[in-house]
């Protein structure tokens, strides 16, 4: 996993290694299942959350709905299982999540993106905006954040905000 999540981090991902480290994850998690298909469930996909989207050990990425990371409070190298069902709806579900540290930062919005972040001792990390508006944050509150424990990552999730008076 921790090759996994290396390859994430660089600029110029080798999409082939990436695979196959979430290849050799997966066996390694499950044994020699073979990938593909669910006869109850449909087809089964596995990757690592990367802040936004699923890198699926089939090399896609996979859109993950905002409120879905959001409310499971998905960090980056957790590992999740993607059901695509008969009718092509798509069921997510953490199968991995990676030991996470906690924080306490200050909540950031760039107007110009419209982007939010969580920012202390000079670092600031990406805030999915449908956590943000679930706890009705506003630029100056606090904002309490669950990071990787032992990796850098440029996402945060949000684990609750702290409203400060004015």
């Amino acid at each position: 996993m921790r090759k996994a999540l290396e390859l994430l981090k660089e600029k110029n991902v080798d999409n082939q290694a990436l695979i196959a480290s979430l290849q050799q994850i997966r066996t390694a998690s499950r044994g020699a299942e073979p990938h593909g298909e669910d006869e109850n469930h449909g087809r089964v996909i596995e990757g690592v959350f990367n802040g936004e989207k699923m890198i699926g050990d089939d090399g896609s990425e996979y859109h993950v709905p905002a409120n879905y990371a959001s409310k499971s409070k998905l960090v980056e190298g957790d590992l999740l299982k993607l059901t695509i069902a008969g009718d092509g709806s798509f069921i997510y579900k953490q199968i991995g999540p990676i030991d996470r540290r906690q924080l306490v930062g200050m909540l950031v919005k760039n107007e110009s993106t419209g982007d939010w972040y969580a920012m202390t001792d000079g670092k600031r990390w990406r805030l999915l905006t449908a956590a943000v508006t679930y706890f009705h944050g506003q630029p100056g509150d606090e904002a309490v954040i669950q990071l990787p424990k032992s990796s850098q990552s440029i996402w945060a999730a949000v684990e609750n905000i702290i409203k400060v008076k004015p």
